[in-house]
């Protein structure tokens, strides 16, 4: 039998060890764990078990070896993909879902939690929420079902693990098959030496051994790092239309295509759905969020359209009058891949300013130390860098603790993996559980077991001697990705099943990191986290001016594009009739072009790549981004309210933020929470005023 000393993913005290840590592990570890697991629920289902820690407790330990252990498998599938973790993900990930059904489909467990509800004596706020949580989840589950019906929904939920699964792998293997090699100054017109350095640096990876910035060759992928800049500064038109037709073609092409996978998978969703009662896969997923219905989530995007879209239109009349004046072609017809080249160029032109300027000032360091410093000033502690602390799955890793200043003792922990690996990592970004805060998991001689996260970015990697220099859109990625690690690892419940961001509503887990976001705009802010890479010289005040300027500068077709999306997702899963007389991609074509500001492409493949609905936790939620955003407006408004240039005021209302939003975790309801925060409901306001929306009477 596997052990813990011969298997670094079951060695469950501590961090996990990815020093160790190789695919061969995977198979036996799940081999031997799931076994052990399901003897332990079955003991508990034998049981007399009544209280509190014989039926919670039991079922968090049980829960939380499995996070674990399985938790670092999915995180490496993310983060260090390779032919031999693939097969070993996938060749377990059969019985890792089953037994996780096992889990919440046990009906003496079941029974025991309603018990709870009734013989627990005054319940704590995060005892009652927890067994809303677990029944809840037990609900969806298919804990209702019986005979035939129960074994569909399980072969569905197998199934649809596995469709997500390939649907990311296919994605990744796209982005690989891609690239183009270009060998003239010619072809690369308009770059920025940011652009020209790790082109050179790709073709190296790719062996041009002697590539050079300044000679060549250069080459391109899809991945973010590369794709945004040559759309935004190349003036090549043709090649960026190249580029951005591969694109919208990726996951939806050979082998790789994804089209399939969607139509199953919507498929399986809606058949889900019935088994379970609901009228649409919509139904279901808001049944555990924070939003009551359809109709309200799309009262609210038909609100934030209203204000965006007429925005939107003057936006792209504005590039078209501008490349008009400029003698281009693009003034008569703008095509999908001249909106980012003509919008920088129109900004330049309007705030004097551009975007590659601004980055020399953001060198990953920087911005990063400053990060640090505004969590210290606002919230009360400190981050400390613990490189050789534990191990890491890359050197461009690095492990953190986060400090109680005044006694020195280690709140949390994390792991921050920034730069761009198309080979291996999967693009965008993302916050992930390490593991949660927990009195039952607490070492021997502490009061619980601290959280530890993993903050994953796709962000410029250093080239050529030159350090990671950041866009400010990457900048507010980073921001964004450590508002989701602060809510994680900041909270004071230790009730496992709700401390920090676990069993919070999905369209308020977006509140902290995007709230984070707006502090990329403040003066103070933006000076504490910029250093130009040669001169070590803080933003200027007329860069930061203008940089405050910009920051509504086509937010109309931000917003406007964010909500289309959040219809496709909504009328994809409350709408759409798999079989029917539409296909998936025909829905999709025709609410692109009802929403659609710019021609669209021929072969236009968009939803073969979007991720967060067929591979993620966003289906029929992909709302929540904007859902989030009205209300982490609104408590930063909270901020704005108190001074922002005073910090004993910044101070006082970040511990307050901090005791609640943070602090409280998935403890209590979202609009509790928030109240609790802000001391009233939610408002519309400040988001429109931050975006620019606010139109005059």
């Amino acid at each position: 039998m596997t052990t813990l000393t011969d298997n670094p993913l079951l060695a469950f005290e501590g961090l996990p060890r990815f020093d160790r840590i190789t695919p061969e592990h995977v198979e036996p570890a799940m081999a031997a764990l799931l076994p052990e697991l399901r003897a332990a629920l079955e003991a508990l289902e034998r049981s007399e078990a009544s209280t509190w820690d014989e039926v919670v407790g039991a079922l968090e330990r049980i829960q939380g070896r499995f996070d674990f252990a399985w938790g670092t498998v999915r995180h490496l599938n993310r983060v260090k993909n390779s032919p031999a973790l693939r097969d070993a993900h996938n060749a377990v990930q059969k019985d890792v879902v089953a037994f996780d059904l096992e889990l919440r489909q046990s009906r003496a467990v079941y029974e025991r939690l309603k018990g709870l509800r009734e013989s627990v004596k005054a319940p704590t706020a995060a005892q009652s929420r927890t067994l809303d949580a677990l029944i809840k989840s037990a609900e969806h589950a298919g804990i209702g079902l019986e005979g035939e019906a129960q074994a569909r929904f399980n072969a569905i939920a197998a199934e649809l693990a596995e469709l997500g699964t390939q649907f990311s792998n296919n994605m990744m293997d796209a982005a690989r098959s891609w690239s183009l090699v270009l060998t003239t100054e010619e072809e690369m017109a308009g770059l920025p030496a940011t652009a020209r350095q790790l082109a050179a640096q790709n073709a190296r990876a790719a062996g041009h051994e002697g590539a050079t910035a300044e000679a060549g060759p250069w080459q391109l992928s899809l991945a973010a790092a590369d794709y945004f800049p040559f759309l935004t500064y190349s003036d090549r038109r043709e090649l960026r239309e190249l580029l951005y037709r591969a694109a919208r073609r990726r996951g939806g092409e050979g082998e790789q295509n994804n089209g399939p996978l969607i139509e199953r998978i919507l498929a399986l969703r809606r058949e889900e759905t019935a088994l379970l009662g609901f009228g649409t896969y919509a139904d279901l997923s808001l049944d555990a969020k924070m939003a009551p219905d359809v109709a309200t989530v799309e009262a609210l995007l038909h609100e934030l359209d209203a204000a965006a879209r007429p925005v939107a239109v003057e936006e792209l009349e504005a590039l078209r009058a501008f490349a008009a004046a400029e003698g281009a072609a693009e003034g008569e017809g703008l095509e999908a891949w001249d909106v980012m080249y003509w919008s920088e160029k129109v900004k330049q032109a309007r705030y004097a300013y551009d975007s590659e300027t601004v980055r020399l000032y953001f060198p990953f360091a920087a911005v990063l130390d400053g990060l640090f410093a505004l969590t210290e000033q606002l919230f009360g502690v400190h981050i400390e860098a613990a490189e050789g602390a534990t191990s890491v799955w890359h050197e461009d890793v690095t492990f953190y603790r986060i400090v109680e200043p005044s006694t020195g003792a280690t709140l949390a922990q994390f792991y921050l993996d920034p730069y761009s690996r198309p080979a291996e990592k999967l693009s965008g970004a993302w916050h992930g559980t390490c593991f949660g805060r927990s009195r039952l998991f607490a070492p021997e001689g502490q009061a619980e077991r601290l959280p530890a996260s993993y903050m994953v970015c796709n962000q410029s990697p250093p080239t050529e001697g030159r350090p990671s220099l950041m866009t400010h859109g990457e900048v507010r990625t980073l921001f964004h990705e450590f508002g989701h690690g602060l809510h994680h690892m900041l909270t004071r419940v230790d009730e496992g099943f709700v401390a920090g961001g676990r069993n919070v509503e999905w369209d308020f887990i977006e509140v902290p990191s995007k709230f984070m976001e707006n502090w990329v705009f403040e003066p103070q802010t933006l000076a504490r986290i910029s250093r130009h890479v040669d001169t070590g010289e803080s933003l200027p005040a007329e860069l930061i001016a203008k940089i405050r300027e910009a920051r509504t500068y086509m937010t109309g077709h931000f917003v406007h594009m964010q909500v289309y999306l959040s219809v496709l997702d909504l009328d994809l899963h409350h709408r759409y009739v798999p079989g029917g007389a539409e296909s998936a991609q025909a829905m999709f074509e025709r609410i692109r072009d009802a929403y659609g500001l710019v021609p669209s492409v021929e072969e236009d493949y968009f939803l073969c790549s979007f991720a967060h609905i067929f591979a993620g936790g966003y289906a029929a939620g992909y709302y929540s981004y904007k859902w989030s955003e009205v209300l982490s407006a609104d408590a930063f408004g909270a901020f704005e309210e108190a001074g922002l240039e005073d910090e004993a005021a910044l101070a006082e209302v970040g511990r307050r933020y901090r005791e609640t939003i943070l602090g409280l975790g998935g403890s209590e309801a979202p609009g509790a929470i928030f109240r609790a925060f802000v001391g009233r409901e939610p408002s519309v306001e400040a988001f429109l005023r931050h975006n620019g929306l606010v139109r005059a009477a």
